[in-house]
C-alpha cells in the first residue's frame, strides 16, 4: 500500500486465511466479539463476496454446476469480486476509522489460483494488487491445518461442499503449500497458527498478537 493511502486509512484491516475447514469463521467471530468489548468499531466481511455485485460473482464461483470453469476465468472472477469489494466496502470503511475483518482476501488467490491451479504465485500477487489498488492487510492470520484433518472436520459438520470444497485432498495440499510460501515471503504481516489446536487455544494466540 502506498504511503499516501496508508496515511488516510484510520481503521485496521485484518484477514483470516487457510484451506476450507481450518476454522476461519470461528476465529473471525471471536475477534469481533473481543473488539466489540473494547468498543472498537468493526465490520465483518468475506471473499468472494461482501457486496451485492461481488456476491453474484461468488454464486458463479462456488456453484458446483460450474465445474468446467477454467483456472484463468476463475482467477479473473475472483479479482473482479475483490476489486468491487475493496472499492465499495473495505476502503471506505477503513477511511471512516472502522476496523475491517475479512474471511479471505488476496492471499487466497495466490494460494488457490497461483499455487494450486498453477497460474504462478507472483503473477497472481501482482494482479491482486492491481485489483485492490495496492491495498494489503495490516495483519493476516493463516490457520494451518492438514488437508485430511480439514476434510474430517467438514464431514463431521455435515457440510454441503461447494465447488472449491469439492476439490481433491491433493488440491488442498497444493493450496496449503501456497500459503506456506506466502508465510516465508511476508513474515511480519502473515502469521501462521496451528489450526489443528482447539478453537480456544487458537484464539488465545490470536488475542495475544492483537
Amino acid at each position: 500500500m502506498s504511503n499516501k493511502k496508508d496515511s488516510i486509512l484510520r481503521g485496521k484491516f485484518i484477514t483470516f486465511e487457510g484451506i476450507d475447514g481450518c476454522g476461519k469463521s470461528t476465529q473471525t467471530r471471536y475477534l469481533k466479539e473481543y473488539l466489540d468489548k473494547k468498543n472498537i468499531p468493526v465490520k465483518i466481511t468475506r471473499e468472494p463476496g461482501g457486496t451485492r455485485v461481488a456476491e453474484k460473482i461468488r454464486t458463479i464461483l462456488l456453484n458446483r454446476d460450474n465445474m468446467e470453469l477454467k483456472p484463468r476465468a476463475e482467477l479473473l472472477l475472483y479479482l473482479a469480486s475483490r476489486a468491487q469489494h475493496t472499492e465499495e466496502i473495505i476502503l471506505p470503511t477503513l477511511m471512516d476509522g472502522i476496523w475491517v475483518i475479512s474471511d479471505r482476501f488476496a492471499d487466497s488467490s495466490i494460494a488457490y489460483q497461483g499455487a494450486a491451479r498453477g497460474l504462478g504465485m507472483e503473477i497472481v500477487k501482482n494482479m491482486s494488487l492491481f485489483a485492490t489498488n495496492g491495498l494489503v492487510p495490516n495483519l493476516t492470520f493463516f490457520l494451518d491445518i492438514a488437508p485430511k484433518v480439514a476434510s474430517e472436520r467438514m464431514q463431521m459438520q455435515g457440510k454441503i461442499l461447494d465447488r472449491l470444497e469439492s476439490e481433491a485432498e491433493s488440491f488442498r495440499q497444493k493450496v496449503r503449500e501456497g500459503y506456506l510460501w506466502i508465510a516465508q515471503q511476508e513474515k511480519d504481516r502473515f502469521i501462521t497458527i496451528n489450526g489443528e489446536l482447539s478453537p480456544e487455544e487458537v484464539w488465545k494466540q490470536i488475542k495475544h498478537i492483537i
